[in-house]
C-alpha cells in the first residue's frame, strides 16, 4: 500500500507541474486524477496508521461476553500502573549496595560476633548443611538489617489497628528480646482481612463461641472418616449457593486445597497452561500431579492461545499423541501485582478450544462484584462457564480454609479420591461457623 501511495503522488505532481501554460484539457485531466488519487491516498494511510496501532489484531472474538464485560478488560489495562525506571533502578541499586557492603563487611570483620548461632550453622560435622551459604550470608546482612521493623509480634485482634510488642537489641539485631511492657499501636496494611470480620465481637464472633459448646474446636478426623459433620454440610451448601455452582467441597486449609485437589484432576499426558505469576500453592499442585506444564505471559491471553493452539497441533513432545485433558490455571486477582485476570476472553478461548478452566478467586470471592462473588461476579459471566471454582476463608470472610465449588459430578469425584478428604482434618466448627454465618 505504501508504495501505491507514493505511486498515485509522483502521478499527482507530474499533472500538477504541468499547469503552466496548460490547456483545459489538461486541467480537467488534473481534476479527474485528483478525484482519483485522493481517496487512495487517504484510504492508505488509514490502513497504514491503523496496522501501527494495532500491529496484531486480536484473535478471540468477546461475542460469547457482555459488553460492560469488554469495558472492564479495556478499564483494567488502562488502569494497570507501570512502577517508574528510576524506581527500578533504585531498588536495583540498593539491593546491589548492600550485597556488596554485606561482602566486604564480612571479608574485613569476619561473620559477626563470636559464638553467635544466627545465620550459620555450629556442629554440623558430618552433615550436609541445611541451607545454602548464601541464604546465610542474606540473613545476616540483609534481613537482619531491617529486622527492628518486620516479624513483630502482634498481641491483638487483626484489626484495622493492630499491637505489636516491642523488642530490644544489645548487639545490633544479632540477637533480641522482647519488651513485655512495651507496645505499639499501628496501622494494620498487611492484613488479609479485607472486609473486617475477624474481630473478637460481634455476631460472627459470638455464633462462632456457641459452636465450641455444641461441637468443640475440632473433630480430630477426616471427612471420609468422622469428621463430617452437619456444619460442614451447611456450609458447603452455602457456598455453592454463593458463588453459583452446583456443589461444593471444604478443606481445612486454603494452601492445600490446591495442592491437594489438582493432582486428582489432572495427572500424566494432562497438560495445563498456568500464568507465570500463579500462587506457589497452584505450581505444587500441578508439579505433584505429573502433568505438563506450560507457562504463559502473566494475563497476556494471546500468548495463552498461541500455546493452547500448538500444544493441541502437536500433542503430547514425546508421544504425539493427543492430551488426555488441556486445563487453564489463572488466578481471579493476583495479590502482588493488583491485576485481575482477563477472564471474559480466557472463557472465549476455553469454549474455542475445548479446554477446562480452574479459577482461583482467594483473593477475589468476597471483594470483587457487585455481590462480592469474586471476578466472575466481577465481569458479569455465568459460573457455570468456569469448571473448578476455587476460593479461600482466611481473607474476605476472615477465617481459615479453602473451598472447591463445581458440579455434581466434579466434586463427589473429589469426595472420593482428594487427599484432602481422605487424610486431612476438616474444618473446626467455629472456623466453618465464622464463614457460614457471614452468608
Amino acid at each position: 500500500m505504501g508504495d501505491l501511495a507514493k505511486t498515485l503522488d509522483q502521478l499527482k505532481s507530474v499533472v500538477s507541474s504541468s499547469s503552466s501554460g496548460q490547456d483545459s484539457a489538461v486541467i480537467m485531466g488534473q481534476k479527474i486524477v485528483s478525484k482519483v488519487t485522493t481517496p487512495l491516498i487517504n484510504q492508505t494511510k488509514k490502513n497504514e496508521s491503523r496496522q501501527d496501532v494495532n500491529p496484531k489484531p486480536a484473535s478471540i472474538p468477546l461475542q460469547t461476553t457482555t459488553s460492560s464485560s469488554r469495558t472492564r478488560v479495556r478499564a483494567m489495562e488502562d488502569k494497570l500502573e507501570r512502577p517508574p525506571l528510576y524506581w527500578a533502578i533504585l531498588s536495583y541499586v540498593s539491593y546491589i549496595f548492600l550485597v556488596v557492603t554485606g561482602y566486604l563487611r564480612e571479608l574485613i570483620w569476619g561473620i559477626g560476633p563470636i559464638n553467635t548461632p544466627f545465620g550459620r550453622e555450629f556442629n554440623r560435622d558430618g552433615y550436609a548443611p541445611l541451607y545454602s551459604s548464601f541464604e546465610g550470608f542474606y540473613t545476616r546482612n540483609i534481613f537482619r538489617r531491617y529486622k527492628p521493623v518486620v516479624g513483630q509480634p502482634i498481641v491483638s485482634v487483626p484489626g484495622s489497628r493492630v499491637m505489636i510488642n516491642n523488642r530490644a537489641s544489645d548487639d545490633y539485631y544479632w540477637t533480641s528480646r522482647l519488651l513485655p511492657d512495651s507496645r505499639t499501636e499501628c496501622i494494620n496494611l498487611g492484613s488479609y482481612n479485607y472486609l473486617g470480620y475477624a474481630e473478637n465481637a460481634g455476631p460472627c464472633t459470638d455464633e462462632a463461641i456457641e459452636s465450641v459448646h455444641r461441637s468443640g474446636l475440632s473433630s480430630c478426623s477426616s471427612r471420609q472418616e468422622l469428621g463430617s459433620m452437619q456444619i460442614h454440610q451447611e456450609l458447603e451448601r452455602t457456598v455453592a449457593e454463593f458463588v453459583g455452582a452446583e456443589a461444593a467441597l471444604t478443606c481445612g486449609m486454603g494452601f492445600a486445597t490446591n495442592t491437594l485437589n489438582i493432582p486428582r484432576l489432572v495427572s500424566k499426558g494432562c497438560l495445563v497452561l498456568s500464568d507465570e505469576l500463579n500462587h506457589a500453592s497452584l505450581i505444587l499442585g500441578m508439579r505433584l500431579s505429573g502433568a505438563t506444564v506450560m507457562v504463559f505471559k502473566h494475563c497476556n491471553v494471546e500468548h495463552l492461545e498461541k500455546l493452547l493452539r500448538s500444544a493441541i497441533i502437536r500433542g503430547h513432545p514425546r508421544t504425539r499423541r493427543p492430551w488426555k485433558k488441556i486445563i487453564i490455571v489463572v488466578e481471579g486477582v493476583y495479590s502482588m501485582e493488583g491485576t485481575i485476570t482477563r477472564l471474559p476472553e480466557i472463557v472465549a478461548l476455553k469454549k474455542k478450544y475445548g479446554a477446562y478452566i480452574y479459577l482461583d478467586e482467594a483473593h477475589s470471592v468476597g471483594a470483587m462484584g457487585p455481590n462480592g462473588r469474586g471476578v466472575v461476579d466481577y465481569y458479569g459471566l455465568n459460573p457455570a462457564d468456569i469448571d473448578i471454582l476455587m476460593g479461600t476463608f482466611t481473607k474476605s470472610f476472615g477465617s481459615a480454609g479453602g473451598y472447591i465449588a463445581g458440579s455434581n459430578k466434579l466434586i463427589q469425584h473429589l469426595r472420593m479420591h482428594s487427599q484432602a478428604s481422605c487424610y486431612a482434618v476438616s474444618v473446626s466448627p467455629p472456623v466453618a461457623m465464622q464463614v457460614g454465618d457471614k452468608h
